[in-house]
């Protein structure tokens, strides 16, 4: 479910687009770029829990 969330992500967001498109062009495969916005999307939620912030 996260992987669905993460390709979401990946076209919607542009912090988490251009690391993806980074990442890419880096000649990394597909799945691994999908894991590192997975692992970063986590890491931005985490902090939003932690500071009690909505998603804006």
């Amino acid at each position: 479910m996260l992987s669905m969330a993460a390709v979401t992500v990946m076209r919607c967001n542009p912090v988490i687009r251009a690391f993806a498109e980074r990442l890419k062009a880096a000649g990394k495969p597909t799945k691994v770029v999908i894991v590192a916005a997975m692992r970063k999307l986590l890491v931005i939620l985490n902090a939003m829990i932690h500071d009690r912030v909505e998603w804006s």
